[in-house]
């Protein structure tokens, strides 16, 4: 009988640490960190777990400050200082949604807040930002991180000054300062039938091709495109996980 209530015991015990466990997949629990870096608009680097980590904020996009190949982008100086700012306004902590926790680039995915605040919504009412990168099932707070940015729009304010600056595949810099225009901007080169291999290069300057069946492939906006991995391969791109 003693013996019972001792299993019963450890059990119970160690079921209440579970329940003070950091994963938070599928709750809206939040967890303290210290922020070490504000990279840009849209990353930071935190202490998570004893290490040093990369975090790309979830469902949202802002203008390049040092990307190897678009360079410093129109409003990338000051969306980066916008996020300083709120970063360090208060304390930070964040959440995490239910699908993938790292990105290809080993990148945490998350809800970034400040004294409970989120700032991925404040990034995008200042208009510093856009909704971007959504790829189910991270998209707890689509819907309203969409109100915010529509927002912004009606406001014309940051990177809706001018229509064709921020679109459905990044930022163009050419249309930044232009006369708004009714004329729909060019569309982006699409894949042909056989050339479906997408070459993107990261921030830290890797190029990395992404097949379609690949996890990455849909979510990746793509510098060039290839026929073939061999093609691939003799531009310098890598595979992923290569």
């Amino acid at each position: 009988m003693k013996l019972k209530l001792m299993l019963v015991a450890v059990l119970f015990l160690s079921g209440c640490g579970m329940l003070e466990s950091t994963d938070t997949s599928g709750t809206t629990d939040q967890i303290d960190v210290e922020v070490t870096q504000v990279i840009d608009g849209d990353t930071i680097k935190i202490i998570y777990e004893g290490e040093e980590v990369t975090v790309r904020y979830l469902l949202i996009d802002t203008p390049e400050t040092n990307h190897p190949r678009l360079g410093k982008q129109p409003l990338g100086s000051e969306a980066t200082e916008e996020n300083k700012r709120l970063i360090e306004s208060g304390d930070v902590s964040i959440e995490f949604d239910v699908g993938d926790r790292f990105d290809d680039y080993d990148r945490l995915l998350a809800y970034i807040y400040v004294d409970g605040e989120s700032v991925q919504e404040q990034m995008l009412a200042s208009g510093l930002a856009r909704v971007a990168y959504v790829f189910p099932p991270n998209t707890r707070y689509l819907d309203d991180f969409e109100q915010v940015e529509q927002v912004a729009k009606d406001s014309q304010i940051g990177i809706w000054q001018y229509e064709n600056y921020s679109t459905d595949r990044g930022f163009d810099s050419e249309a930044y300062g232009q006369e708004p225009t009714s004329t729909p901007s060019t569309p982006p080169k699409e894949a042909t039938t056989d050339c479906d291999i997408k070459g993107n290069i990261n921030r830290s300057g890797n190029k990395i091709y992404h097949l379609p069946s690949d996890s990455s492939y849909e979510q990746t906006n793509p510098e060039e495109w290839f026929c073939s991995e061999q093609e691939a391969k003799n531009a310098g791109f890598k595979g992923v996980g290569q």
